[in-house]
């Protein structure tokens, strides 16, 4: 028989990322394209049953940081096990391209301190085949994906590779160092950048203590950059910022206005750096400017902002006293076996500690009162009552006691959970109210980064299951989150061919077993270059994960087949269909 088709996915609960009414419909697609969504009688080549379960587009996570990883891995892990079909990298100004060979070191050890990637596997994994930021992307288009990738050109790169080290002391700019800069900017636009990225946060530092080379420059550089978008007539303004006066928002929004390019900025609720902010006014200024037509959009997260703690990752209670920093670089065997023994563990409880200087994350370490026991299934949103502080007033020792204690448990890899952002209130009605806003996107994931600190990739399954379907309180619909997972995220990098259900559109697909989705808790594997540690988050219920009309993981297992590639630029649809039928 005759196969009008190349996959049809039959009768499931279709989502399709415009925010419209869940229906059951089939969705049939021919080659990379969505070909039709309704009553299909036609035979598909392939076809899939998904009666009983969910479909949606492919997520798109506009804000990671694998910039790394694609050099040297086909799979990006965590974001591939939780729908995402497109990511977009090189966010807050980092990244590893242009770059001159004496200057990798310096940009290996930013990009270890801003984002937690170990030296050596950036040492190990980066094959430097590439200068500039063209010759970066034509070796990335060479190679084959699990999804879609695509990324900003990263200002400290730029000012590095232009001024050398007087860009990484990040002193002014000359006229000349700004002409240079601003054709760095047109080659990586024409190339296929999707824009521009800064950090203007003392929070990012490389792992030496130095600060970011874009932190604090002038305006006068940044309006250089942005203009070289609005002279290409394409592209994003991303960056995350210090609120330390009121002047950012009016930096931010003269960028994006005298440039008229739209402009992404990090948003988060918290007690220092990046967060001091009273984020409801920054709202409220951002609906203003988009009001009056210049468009800015927050990128806030499904949850808190959570450090995991444990003896084998970056962080711990411990990581800063004398002891502990003698013992460090044991193997983790090893390393366990001394913390057991009770004259470590007396010498180590007695000792005061100070934060790392070059680790920002170190002076959260022993907020006893919001550090919790994650658990598995993970659980996000507890109450302080539930934190370690209290947990250990009510068993009668110290909160730095029961830490060490329950740290060593599951034969030393046992975690805890402290929050930094976005739970001032014990709970997450922060992030619902940043989410439901309509000047926010999703965002913030930080997926290839903070291996051994941070798990947050894993955002979209968290979205599915707490948000839509398990949460205790206020909850948001499930045609909502589908629109912020794919449409709205698209839409705002500029990827106007992916995000909906729809004929013409990309055929970037989720089958979802919705009443089985469940999400594990973080855990810790080796499987970097030289064996590097890291951070990942499972997932279960993923019945398939299509990219560009190919079944790249089913049942959460890998099918073998790689159709995701590098996209240059912004997208339009790229064929013109009949409506849907």
């Amino acid at each position: 028989m005759h196969s009008e088709f190349d996959l049809i996915i039959r009768g499931g609960l279709i989502a399709d990322g415009s925010g419209a009414e869940p229906r059951i419909a089939d969705v049939a697609i021919n080659g990379e394209t969505i070909a039709a969504v309704g009553n299909i009688a036609a035979h598909g080549r392939h076809e899939i049953d998904a009666h009983g379960k969910l479909v949606t587009p492919g997520f798109v996570d506009i804000h990671t940081h694998y910039d790394g990883q694609v050099t040297w891995e086909n799979r990006l892990v965590p974001s591939s096990s939780h729908g995402v079909t497109t990511v977009v990298m090189g966010n807050c100004g980092v990244g590893f391209a242009p770059c001159r060979p004496d200057q990798r070191e310096l940009l290996i050890r930013l990009m270890e301190g801003v984002e937690d990637i170990p030296h050596p596997v950036l040492v190990d994994g980066l094959p430097w085949t590439w200068e500039t930021y063209p010759e970066y992307l034509n070796y990335l288009a060479g190679r084959q994906y699990d999804m879609d990738i695509c990324g900003y050109l990263p200002h400290a790169a730029v000012r590095v590779y232009v001024m050398g080290q007087r860009g990484a002391d990040r002193e002014p700019a000359t006229e000349a160092d700004l002409a240079a800069m601003a054709r760095i900017v047109r080659e990586a636009m024409d190339a296929g950048a999707m824009g521009i990225s800064t950090s203007r946060t003392w929070f990012h530092r490389s792992s030496d203590g130095h600060l970011t080379p874009g932190y604090q420059a002038a305006e006068t550089e940044l309006l250089t950059l942005a203009r070289e978008l609005q002279a290409a007539g394409k592209g994003v303004i991303e960056l995350v910022t210090d609120y330390e006066d009121g002047n950012a928002f009016g930096m931010m929004r003269r960028l994006a206005e005298q440039s008229g390019r739209p402009l992404l900025f990090s948003l988060l609720e918290g007690e220092y750096g990046p967060m001091t902010m009273e984020w409801r006014a920054l709202l409220d200024q951002v609906a203003a400017a988009n009001a009056e037509g210049v468009s800015i959009k927050a990128q806030v997260l499904a949850r808190a902002i959570g450090v995991i703690l444990g003896y084998e990752l970056t962080l711990n209670p411990f990581c800063t006293s004398e002891t502990y920093k003698e013992l460090a670089d044991l193997p983790v065997p090893e390393r366990i076996q001394r913390l057991h023994q009770r004259e470590i563990r007396t010498r180590i409880l007695a000792e005061t500690t100070a934060p790392n200087p070059a680790i920002a994350l170190s002076r959260l370490v022993r907020n006893f009162g919001s550090m919790f026991i994650l658990g598995d299934p993970p659980n996000y949103e507890q109450p302080f009552e539930q934190s370690i502080a209290t947990r250990a007033e009510r068993l009668g020792v110290t909160p730095e006691a029961l830490a060490y204690d329950l740290l060593l448990e599951n034969e030393g890899r046992n975690t805890l959970y402290t929050t930094l952002c976005n739970y001032a209130g014990g709970n997450l009605e922060t992030s619902l109210a940043m989410m439901q806003h309509p000047s926010t996107v999703l965002g913030l994931g930080d997926g290839g980064a903070h291996c051994g600190t941070i798990c947050d990739g894993s955002y979209p399954t968290f979205m599915l299951t707490y948000w839509v379907r398990d949460r205790r309180g206020e909850r948001l619909s499930l045609p909502a989150v589908v629109k912020m997972l794919s449409h709205d995220t698209a839409q705002a990098i500029g990827l106007q061919d992916r995000g909906l259900l729809q004929p013409g559109y990309r055929a970037d697909v989720n089958v979802i077993d919705f009443d089985h989705l469940h999400l594990h808790a973080p855990e810790v594997t080796y499987d970097l270059p030289s064996g590097g540690r890291r951070l990942v988050q499972r997932a279960e219920g993923y019945a398939a994960t299509i990219v560009r009309g190919e079944i790249v993981y089913q049942d959460g297992e890998a099918t073998g087949t790689l159709p995701g590639r590098l996209v240059r630029g912004p997208r339009t649809r790229e064929s013109k269909i009949p409506a849907a039928i």
